[in-house]
């Protein structure tokens, strides 16, 4: 019988310290624990500037498993991954495949025995997390809040750690979304998914890349694209505002009918009103705006990325 393909996607950016190791030991996997699968694993670099393209390019000319796409600039490591994915031609597919191996690649065979069990997502869950304090507390606050705030029935602490079945894969495809959330889009395809909880382990080379502020924009990517929770908040809150108004104003009216109000106060009210409310108008700008800039990308049908080269390609799928 045909072996079954497991195709692995690992985004790189100046990862020369760790790729070798991240290669050797998924290859060591396949030789051993999963030798009865083939192995397709494919390395998404985002314009290294440092040896990870030449070291990979060493180990693709005497691995034809190991498939290379070298982008023309930084894309971010969502829309690099998720080309990677739409690229991969497995029955099964690990979205991502860290390079430091933050994600422990010992649990694949795990994730493989239960996608031949029918499930057709399996999911790490992040049940700990090696890292600071209070970035950990954040992280697993916003997923909880996503958790509830999407249509999605989205797990919370769940990343991109999946192995997802080319039944999925195909679904994915048919989504067109140049913002591409895929921890979440892989539940919004639905089917059967089973869950396997582990520790996201520090990293053993280098700091990370992404910085706060490309965590905040993945952040507001995630809600925006499966969550209408903000606009209507944004509509409720404003409606209570413009009652509580109404009933303020009917009430100083009054007042000022029957005579219980006899010299001009309230400045210091009229000031904090006009912050407030300001404030408010602002902030439900900027959720508005979010929604909008969202629809001005992806009515610009740009590409995901733009790509530099491929390496041990026959040809696009």
């Amino acid at each position: 019988m045909k072996k079954k393909k497991i195709s692995l996607v690992t985004p790189c950016l100046n990862e020369e310290k760790g790729i070798v190791e991240c290669y050797e030991t998924i290859k060591k996997i396949f030789d051993t624990e999963l030798s009865g699968y083939e192995r397709e694993h494919i390395f998404c670099d985002n314009a290294s500037s440092d040896r990870t393209v030449p070291l990979l390019k060493a180990i693709a000319l005497h691995d034809p498993c190991v498939k290379i796409i070298v982008n023309s600039r930084n894309f971010g490591i969502l829309k690099n991954t998720y080309n990677g994915i739409l690229s991969s031609t497995g029955d099964g597919i690990i979205l991502m495949m860290p390079a430091d191996l933050q994600d422990p690649p010992e649990l694949i065979p795990s994730f493989v025995k239960r996608w031949e069990e029918g499930y057709e997502i399996v999911y790490g869950i992040r049940a700990r997390r090696e890292e600071n304090f209070l970035l950990e507390r954040a992280r697993k606050a916003y997923y909880q809040m996503l958790s509830k705030l999407t249509y999605v029935n989205y797990p919370p602490n769940v990343g991109d750690f999946q192995l997802i079945d080319k039944c999925v894969l195909n679904a994915m495809r048919q989504i067109d979304d140049v913002q591409p959330f895929m921890r979440i889009m892989t539940f919004d395809c639905g089917f059967k998914s089973f869950g396997i909880s582990y520790t996201w382990r520090k990293r053993k080379h280098g700091k990370s890349r992404i910085g706060l502020p490309y965590l905040f924009d993945m952040g507001l990517n995630g809600i925006v694209s499966f969550s209408g929770a903000p606009l209507r908040m944004a509509l409720i809150i404003g409606m209570i505002i413009s009652i509580i108004s109404l009933i303020y104003s009917v009430s100083v009216f009054l007042l000022n009918v029957f005579g219980f109000l006899h010299d001009p106060r309230g400045i210091p009210t009229i000031v904090i009103a006009l912050f407030f409310f300001g404030g408010v108008q602002l902030f439900f700008l900027g959720v508005l705006g979010e929604y909008i800039y969202a629809i001005y990308n992806q009515v610009r049908h740009k590409p995901l990325v733009i790509e530099r080269e491929r390496v041990n390609f026959a040809s696009k799928p």
